[in-house]
């Protein structure tokens, strides 16, 4: 089962539930205060490139240091 982050929208708290995609939102519960009022975050990743890895580095600088690629292209690689 994939790992996916929220963040309560009452209390701001960010956290990560392991569940099945298809589950109930209105089943993720937060942690800290128990709303249900939390919301889906994109999670960033890493993956291996050989010698070199990604760590899932932010576009917004135009940079998103992946080394096979060169780069955002300031920022239009579409992962911003």
């Amino acid at each position: 089962m994939p790992i996916f982050e929220y963040r309560c929208q009452d209390c701001g708290t960010k956290y990560e539930v392991l569940h099945k995609s298809s589950e109930n939102k209105s089943e993720i519960i937060c942690p800290s205060c128990n709303s249900s009022n939390n919301k889906k975050l994109l999670s960033t990743f890493s993956a291996s490139m050989g010698d070199s890895s990604y760590s899932g580095n932010s576009c917004a600088t135009g940079n998103c240091d992946i080394p096979s690629a060169g780069g955002c292209a300031s920022g239009l690689c579409g992962l911003n």
